[in-house]
């Protein structure tokens, strides 16, 4: 019988090292599996995390591995390529930082071994990601095992993969499951038995065969139907010689059908089933992605806890640990590939080979619904024939490997409704930011509304959309302001354009929680993406983690937003409630303000602001708290300050009727001068942005892209094209203003 002896405790590191050693110096640190080295520099901003080759190197004795006829090393997660080498000797490559394979180390151990394993996430034009809005963390950060079996036995070195495959199709209320399975050195007389067994364990079919694939009907089968109830079969097949069993795997499965309905959206055994959810990175302040059990577990519940039903599992393929608690918990999955951002014609055989590594050790996920294919991938091409080919390849492997399942894609905003990437998938899901990067919030269900009137017989769906709030506080919440109060403003308004549109398939906010993107320089505090619901620590769930909540959430509850929104200047100011219940009442100190019912779970009341005020929510028995205090200064401590920034917005002279930096570019082109003016100052950036070809609308930029980036202030535009080099002074600046400042603001502006 196979044993499986982890291998996490004890490892010699070292990013010092400038070949593959062949004893351990006594220089080298000695850490434990999972690792990450990334996991403070990753996080800090200035993109100047560290970015080479490390070795991690142990000492171990044959003789204290169990007595077997093969060893195999399994490494969960190496970021991004990796070698492995056993006293000196090379074994095996592997390119690809998020899937589990292999190594046959058997032929190379002796009585006393030295097992090496250098790791690179040097950048490169061979393997993805190269180009994304995440850290490229290196390490080992997944455990390392080493799997001892006998000469016969199911297959350890086919991509990765479990040795067994389950494939049930509903037929009714009856499940035709297929169960395959891949034996390595098979002999003459051995036998497979199979067996399927319930949630509790019980065998409820099952045979004795010399066959590799086996097929049984489950009558009235028990369907796994999302978070209403997750119910999971097992299948176990054991390798027999004689009655000796010599090896056994197994793996769980679900009976579900499901279909993507242009019009209806997601169908989960025949029911609508709105796909209503996040997006997950799995890294972690302070970590890196050297993430625990305990860790993959709270990130579970957290998600479980706002009700939704769907989770984009982005942009790599995720710890199998993830992958069993989605079944589990009923989550409907799309699971993708890291094809990000830009196009590398090298890298065509690393999509594959990561796309076959994906779908073969998760096939037997009843939570994975669709295969991504790629994300934002027409961002950065320029020639895209090669391009489309490679999705073309994609989309026919994933389709040859898995008859069950369709691809999608995540196209950037940018990307035109008439691409003919687009037509390559089964469905399509958009990233769109509209109220965050430029263009307005009300514009996100309209566009939706087009694209599903141009291709009405093409799914589509909304694979991103969010934006970035830190500790950061105003009552009067703009666009571009990270403030908590601008974000909970803007999913309020997403809420209620997406979730009432059926048709789309499924829709996934960026992100469930805050992550490391080290090339970040963004809301005050540097190398991190804040747009999640819940911070990077996991400590504080955003008032709009409680908007989706009150959507989807059965649990009753109240929320008092702005709880760390104290002190406040206005004689009035704006209270919001969030709540799944009827009606909320809000109390001042004791005396009540009101009760309010809300169709959209969203409660405003306007509340009295006189030196410190208790307020507390009320719904039946449900309550909560906060404290809000009058001053006559606004506190500065809730405003943004940007790390490094050239100028911040309120360094800016604004007078009353005058244009400034901090006013749309939409309301500057309004007026001759100050279309003038912004052409003028920003044409070497926008010459970038379209490649040198000048284009007859504001400043070269395309229709497409002013309706965008219009809603930008003019700062936070110059602000944001700091990544392409555009990076003026501030004296540079400050003319701009005075000139701006000379120009009177249009009406209604």
């Amino acid at each position: 019988m196979r044993e499986m002896i982890n291998f996490n405790r004890k490892w010699a590191f070292s990013k010092e090292a400038t070949q593959v050693p062949t004893e351990i110096s006594n220089k080298w640190n000695f850490v434990n599996l999972p690792h990450c080295w990334n996991s403070i520099d990753g996080q800090d901003g200035g993109n100047d995390y560290y970015r080479g080759t490390a070795y991690y190197a142990k000492y171990f004795e044959k003789t204290d591995l169990p007595k077997a006829a093969r060893y195999y090393l399994e490494i969960c997660g190496a970021n991004a390529s990796a070698d492995v080498y056993v006293n000196g000797k090379h074994l095996a490559h592997h390119d690809g930082g998020y899937s589990t394979w292999r190594v046959d180390m058997t032929d190379a151990l002796e009585v006393e071994n030295l097992l090496v394993i250098s790791v690179d996430n040097s950048e490169n034009d061979l393997v993805y990601p190269q180009v994304a809005d995440f850290t490229f963390y290196g390490g080992l950060y997944r455990d390392v095992n080493i799997i001892a079996v006998g000469e016969s036995h199911f297959d350890l070195d086919y991509y990765g993969g479990p040795g067994i495959k389950v494939t049930p199709v509903m037929e009714g209320h009856h499940a035709n499951v297929g169960v395959e399975v891949y034996v390595t050195n098979a002999k003459a007389g051995q036998k497979i038995r199979y067996t399927l067994c319930d949630a509790d364990g019980n065998p409820v079919a099952g045979t004795e065969t010399e066959a590799s694939n086996v097929n049984f009907v489950l009558e009235n089968a028990h369907k796994w139907h999302g978070r209403k109830d997750p119910y999971l079969y097992t299948a176990k097949a054991e390798l027999l010689d004689g009655d000796t069993v010599i090896d056994a795997v197994s793996s769980r499965f679900g009976c579900r059908s499901f279909r993507i309905d242009p019009e209806k959206g997601f169908i989960l055994n025949g029911e609508e089933y709105p796909l209503r959810g996040v997006s997950r990175h799995q890294d972690r302040w302070g970590l890196g992605n050297a993430l625990l059990p305990e860790h993959h577990k709270e990130d579970m519940e957290l998600i479980n806890e706002l009700g939704v039903t769907t989770i984009r599992l982005a942009h790599y393929q995720h710890d199998q640990y993830f992958y069993d608690l989605c079944d589990e918990y009923g989550m409907v999955v799309w699971a993708e590939i890291p094809y990000i951002s830009q196009h590398m014609p090298n890298g065509r055989e690393n999509t594959i080979s990561q796309m076959k590594e994906l779908i073969t050790q998760n096939y037997n996920h009843p939570s994975i619904v669709v295969w991504g294919l790629s994300n934002e991938i027409t961002m950065q091409s320029k020639d895209e024939t090669d391009l489309l080919e490679n999705h073309n390849i994609l989309n026919d492997l994933c389709h040859d490997w898995d008859k069950t399942r369709p691809t999608t894609i995540a196209a950037v905003s940018m990307c035109p409704i008439e691409h003919p990437y687009l037509q390559i998938p089964d469905v399509v899901s958009y990233n769109h930011y509209f109220g965050w990067y430029g263009g307005e919030t009300e514009m996100n269900g309209p566009w939706f509304d087009k694209f599903h009137a141009t291709h009405p017989n093409i799914p589509i769906g909304c694979s991103e959309y969010g934006c970035e709030a830190l500790n950061w506080h105003s009552s009067t919440p703009m666009q571009g302001d990270y403030t908590e109060e601008y974000q909970a403003h803007y999913h309020e308004e997403l809420i209620k354009q997406l979730f009432s549109r059926k048709y789309l398939w499924a829709t996934h906010v960026w992100n469930m929680f805050d992550f490391g993107a080290d090339a970040r320089a963004e809301g005050g505090e540097n190398g991190q993406n804040h747009k999640g619901l819940i911070t990077f620590d996991r400590k504080y769930k955003k008032d709009a983690f409680y908007a989706y909540k009150a959507w989807l959430s059965d649990d009753p509850f109240v929320h008092l937003c702005g709880k760390r929104y104290i002190d406040r200047v206005e004689d009035v100011t704006k209270v919001t409630v969030y709540s799944n219940q009827k009606t909320v009442e809000l109390f001042a100190d004791g005396v009540s303000l009101g009760k309010k019912e809300s169709a959209d779970h969203f409660f405003y009341f306007d509340v009295p602001n006189t030196g410190k005020t208790h307020l507390v929510a009320v719904s039946g028995s449900l309550k909560d708290e906060s404290v809000i205090n009058k001053v006559e200064v606004f506190n500065e401590d809730y405003r943004l300050k940007e790390q490094g920034a050239v100028l911040n917005w309120f360094d800016i002279t604004h007078p009353e009727g005058y244009l400034s930096l901090n006013d749309k570019i939409k309301d500057v082109v309004r007026t001759e001068k100050g279309r003038a003016l912004f052409e003028h100052f920003t044409s070497e950036y926008t010459a970038k942005m379209s490649d040198g070809k000048k284009e007859e609308t504001v400043g070269g930029l395309g229709e497409g892209m002013m309706q965008m980036l219009g809603s930008f202030t003019i700062l936070r535009f110059i602000s944001l094209a700091g990544v392409l080099g555009f990076k003026p002074t501030k004296e540079q600046l400050l003319a701009l203003n005075a000139q701006l400042n000379q120009i009177e603001k249009p009406e209604n502006c």
